[in-house]
């Protein structure tokens, strides 16, 4: 009698169905997978344009990045810009150089390789309070929230990497009108997030004709792919605003070159971009982003393997000129705002970033530079609602309490390290006051017993 036994190879091909498989409809997997894109086009055309950043590198190694963490974790793992860094590069003159930026990304990346390696990054994980992080997150949501509606208001300004005071003119292939009609368009198609998830609100328990024909409908504007349609729209109107794009571009890749790094680069690079950008990518690309796939999926991911993945794609892709990139809360709340609930998603978003980088190179900015910031400030808002949105579940007074003064001081002094520093403060002092005093009267009793004592039977009931 032969014993069956499985093979190592059926075994891996199992593992990678699994993760090759839909967990929504094709549609809107595709449109859930361009729901960060609010953030990552705008961050990436100013370092371009500004700090000679080499869009061809960052291209193909985010659409790798993309795709190994779609296969990794199995959501869809969200891959942006380091904000903090981009920020201080083309804000702060003189600006950064790409070797500078390079060393503040790798200086980012191996801290948080060496957290995750050591442990240290769990052991954060599972010791911060949970309204702290809703407090980040909140924070984080109204901010993308209001710098979206910022974009679609007024015009950009592609040297401070923020909106400027000139208001946007209503008509135009980048008015107000386009961005409150794309605005209109994915409120009426997919409403307030929850019908992807099959929940029909008021008609679920109805069986009636009318109830019927809603629940149809609803189910027919959810499986609209609206941030999709709206992006492409966008990609249709840059060749519309500028026909001479056809002419500027240039197909095939640009050549990889391994950049040189200088002492002076590193010092740069560390104090003036990977300081400030180290605590926000601890808060908001690992812990949140873990406690966030948690709400969204039902998925608890590693502190470990979030924080390793960080470092290690940084680590690899700063070297050739690729932009210093983390993972997001926003970025994944996005994408699930609009319908990414596999890894699949991801992975067909990174290969469109590595065709578009393979086929078109740096001369692909010629695009992206036409591209209507109205539209990207729409699927940033949408975004930055739905990662307010995981705040929800605060519902004692205390927990609300500490969870909105970390996300007042977070969005007042522009700094999430600064509102979570508060924030844990906050909480202490809470369960301070909270104290049983017996207990701390018992604790001081149990020192004063001498070792004799401690060995009879305890007299303190």
């Amino acid at each position: 009698m032969e014993t069956a036994t499985t093979p190592l190879l059926p075994d891996r091909c199992g593992w990678l169905r699994r993760r090759l498989r839909l967990k929504n409809p094709l549609s809107s997997e595709l449109s859930g997978a361009v729901g960060d894109l609010g953030t990552f086009i705008p961050i990436v055309l100013t370092l371009t344009l500004v700090s000679n950043l080499d869009l061809s590198a960052t291209l193909i190694f985010t659409g790798f990045y993309n795709i190994a963490t779609g296969l990794l974790f199995d959501i869809p793992m969200p891959v942006q810009p380091m904000k903090s860094i981009a920020a201080v590069a083309v804000s702060e003159s003189p600006h950064l150089t790409p070797s500078q930026i390079a060393a503040a990304g790798a200086s980012t990346a191996a801290t948080l390789l060496l957290l995750g390696a050591t442990g240290a990054m769990s052991f954060l994980y599972n010791l911060i309070p949970l309204p702290v992080v809703r407090g980040v997150q909140l924070s984080q949501g109204l901010q993308f929230a209001f710098t979206a509606i910022k974009y679609v208001r007024f015009d950009y300004d592609a040297s401070t990497l923020k909106p400027s005071t000139s208001p946007r003119s209503w008509l135009g292939l980048d008015g107000l009108i386009l961005a409150l009609a794309a605005l209109l368009f994915i409120i009426l198609s997919t409403g307030s997030g929850s019908d992807r998830d099959g929940d029909d609100g008021d008609f679920a328990e109805s069986s009636s004709n009318e109830s019927q024909s809603r629940r149809r409908r609803l189910r027919l504007l959810s499986s609209i792919p609206s941030a999709l349609i709206v992006f492409f729209l966008g990609l249709v109107l840059c060749f519309i605003r500028d026909p001479s794009i056809f002419k500027d571009l240039k197909f095939g890749p640009s050549k990889f070159k391994i950049l040189k790094i200088t002492w002076e680069d590193w010092k740069i690079g560390f104090v003036r971009a990977a300081i400030p950008q180290i605590p926000l990518s601890v808060l908001n690309s690992v812990i949140a982003v873990c406690k966030l796939s948690n709400d969204l999926f039902d998925k608890e991911l590693s502190a470990t393997t979030v924080s390793v993945s960080v470092g290690v794609m940084n680590l690899i892709g700063c070297w050739f000129g690729a932009m210093p990139v983390c993972h997001g809360a926003g970025g994944l709340a996005g994408q699930y705002r609009f319908g990414a609930r596999s890894g699949l998603s991801v992975i067909f978003l990174g290969v469109g970033k590595l065709i578009v980088g393979l086929v078109f190179g740096n001369s692909f900015v010629r695009i992206l530079s036409q591209f209507p910031i109205g539209i990207l400030g729409v699927l940033l808002l949408f975004a930055g609602i739905e990662l307010a949105m995981a705040s929800k579940d605060m519902n004692t007074k205390e927990d609300s309490f500490i969870m909105l003064v970390c996300a007042a001081v977070s969005m007042t002094g522009s700094s999430a390290a600064l509102g979570f520093g508060c924030g844990v403060v906050l909480y202490l002092l809470l369960k301070l006051r909270t104290l049983d005093s017996s207990s701390v009267a018992l604790f001081s009793r149990s020192n004063d017993v001498s070792p004799v004592d401690s060995e009879a039977p305890s007299r303190v009931a």
